[in-house]
């Protein structure tokens, strides 16, 4: 028993600890982006004005705006790796949530446990199905352009399917015992890798611009 505790308490440490790190990169990274368009941009810095607040309020406006041009100017395949990373990231944390409500009060909504027969039928089963259909589209259509909006259904499949690994991977319905934490882990170890190809496909793309224009 005191090993099985032992052991329990490394995961949840090395859990908090990739949550933090997780939680506290996102955390610099907008604070970050905030801070370049506060100084560049038209609201007042935070000593030149009696209202810090409202300052505050315009710079994270322009700040989206930024986004939401920055979004429409990128190519294609930065858009569906951004789509592919937000609704992976968006989906993990949704399906969590409502797994954790549906524990406590049986049925959320239009959500409750599905059954067939007497077979649990887990979230990670429409996960593959969702996941293994927008791959199977992207790789027969021809249209470039569907490229972002089957990132969309593609991240989602893969969110459902990476909540339950553990019990893919122990062959068990291992969601809320201590073996589950694994399932945490090897999301948030798939978030920082999906957040790692989407900032390095920008950079290689900035890359391109300068290096092969000064080429030609």
């Amino acid at each position: 028993m005191t090993r099985r505790r032992r052991h329990r308490a490394q995961l949840d440490r090395v859990t908090i600890g990739l949550g933090t790190i997780a939680g506290a990169t996102t955390i610099a990274v907008v604070a970050t982006e905030v801070g370049r368009v506060w100084r560049r941009g038209s609201a007042p810095m935070p000593l030149e004005t009696d209202s810090l607040l409202l300052a505050a309020e315009e710079a994270v406006a322009e700040t989206a705006e930024v986004a939401r041009a920055g979004y429409q100017e990128v190519s294609e395949r930065e858009n569906a790796m951004f789509n592919l990373f937000g609704s992976f990231v968006i989906t993990l944390a949704v399906a969590r949530w409502i797994a954790r409500l549906l524990r406590r009060r049986g049925s959320l909504g239009p959500f409750r446990d599905v059954y067939l027969g007497r077979r649990h039928i887990h979230h990670f089963v429409p996960g593959i199905a969702l996941a293994f259909a927008a791959g199977a589209v992207g790789v027969v259509t021809r249209d470039e352009s569907l490229k972002p909006s089957l990132a969309v259904p593609l991240g989602i499949g893969m969110g459902l399917t990476i909540d339950e690994s553990a019990l893919l991977l122990e062959l068990d319905d291992v969601y809320w015992t201590p073996e589950g934490v694994v399932g945490v882990q090897i999301a948030l170890g798939a978030t920082a890798m999906l957040g790692t190809i989407a900032l390095g496909l920008r950079f290689l793309r900035r890359g391109e611009q300068i290096v092969l224009s000064e080429d030609g």
